[in-house]
């Protein structure tokens, strides 16, 4: 009896792990473990880019999804804490994809969405920029949420980490990497 229960437990547990969606990221601008253009690079401290955001799509997320949140993440900067470029929340959930240079200054959001403060001190987005000498990686992440997040604009990064933990469903990455000769 109990390896009959067990075979027809594991069945329906590989039959709903094989047909449920898997939460993807993707974007045109890069690819997975790629390299960041020059479009997305920032236009400041040294750096020349045109501080365009990337297209990003995803997929897959849970149906009960009642809102989205994007990061971009650079755990190699030299501050000893890492450095927010881009933290956008409260993105509808009917919301599938950005395109290029929605987060930009003159880009379009989608309404309700709340661009927050990142590491440069404004909301936005903001490109690449590292100290030359070695490839940085950028973490991109799409965050479907359980609920929209009750923060104010000028909420900390640190802030906005938090509550997108608390109310995640589910989250996707890309990680692409940037080098400053």
């Amino acid at each position: 009896m109990f390896r009959n229960g067990m075979f027809v437990l594991c069945t329906a547990l590989i039959s709903s792990l094989a047909f449920s969606d898997v939460f993807t990221l993707k974007s045109t601008a890069m690819r997975n473990n790629g390299t960041i253009s020059l479009p997305q690079v920032y236009n400041s401290f040294g750096c020349t880019g045109k501080n365009i955001s990337p297209d990003l799509q995803w997929s897959g997320a849970p149906k009960n999804t009642k809102a989205y949140a994007i990061t971009m993440y650079d755990p190699d900067a030299p501050t000893g804490s890492g450095w927010w470029h881009w933290v956008v929340f409260n993105i509808p959930a009917n919301t599938t994809h950005l395109n290029a240079g929605a987060a930009s200054h003159g880009g379009t959001m989608p309404a309700g969405s709340v661009q927050g403060k990142t590491d440069f001190g404004t909301p936005g987005y903001g490109g690449p920029c590292p100290p030359p000498g070695a490839p940085h990686h950028y973490i991109f992440k799409v965050y479907a949420l359980k609920a929209p997040l009750e923060l104010k604009a000028d909420a900390s990064p640190a802030m906005v980490g938090f509550n997108l933990n608390a109310h995640k469903l589910a989250e996707a990455t890309l990680m692409a990497t940037y080098e400053r000769k």
